[in-house]
């Protein structure tokens, strides 16, 4: 079942290029991953096609993907019968597919060496030491100054995305960002693009963008909308 199902407008082959943008359907916040992406494809004028990832046979002829957060080693466990994270590596590594992980999918990119970075788990603290705090982003994203607040569909399930910081109002320079056990970077060997104070919890890799924070939990979908410009060959 694709999360855009009934919602999107059927393909016309003649018509735009629709972007196949992979959502892993294991763990996390998925629904709010699929609402973040149907918005950024909006601010861009772009097609999308959101497909549910739950089988190492859905992986081909993708043009992103995104690793939600969740709980990485439940994450490992549930896609063994089914070897999708070791085929969605494989097609990373073969494709160089633009890849968006937040929270515990930036742990599995760093302990598959996807990320030449290494990262410790719940480094912040537990569930109550979670928290809001607004970040330097340093990377090249194309600017959207108008936000338009819409009511957020359900799934099919009745499920609703979650929407933690409610700020209405256009991007600013800062990022605000949302902390729930998130990881910490330990060290970084390639670029660090989005900073808490100083510190990185951010890092880009290739197509590679690996975040410690979830930015699915905001109305800024500047994130989402790098991944589509990547994905799209921009």
């Amino acid at each position: 079942m694709n999360l855009c199902e009934g919602e999107d407008e059927e393909y016309d082959p003649s018509g735009p290029i629709m972007l196949r943008i992979g959502l892993a359907m294991l763990q996390g916040a998925r629904y709010e991953h699929a609402e973040a992406l149907r918005g950024a494809a909006g601010e861009l004028g772009v097609t999308i096609e959101i497909v549910d990832l739950r089988r190492s046979d859905q992986v081909s002829s993708l043009d992103g993907v995104v690793l939600p957060g969740g709980e990485s080693t439940a994450m490992k466990l549930a896609s063994r019968s089914e070897m999708l994270y070791h085929s969605l590596w494989d097609e990373m590594e073969k494709n160089d597919l633009p890849v968006l992980a937040t929270c515990a999918g930036a742990i599995l990119l760093c302990e598959n060496d996807l990320i030449s970075a290494s990262i410790d788990r719940n480094s912040y603290g537990r569930q109550i030491d979670s928290f809001q705090a607004p970040l330097r982003v340093d990377m090249d994203i194309s600017e959207y100054d108008s936000l338009e607040v819409t009511a957020h569909s359900r799934d099919e399930y009745g499920h609703k995305p979650l929407m933690v910081w409610h700020e209405a109002e256009p991007e600013s320079d800062d990022f605000p960002g949302v902390f729930i056990r998130a990881p910490r970077f330990s060290s970084v060997d390639c670029k660090a693009v989005v900073f808490l104070d100083e510190e990185p919890v951010g890092v880009l890799e290739k197509n590679r963008l690996a975040l410690t924070f979830h930015p699915e939990l905001t109305r800024d979908h500047r994130f989402h909308r790098w991944l589509l410009e990547k994905a799209g060959g921009n």
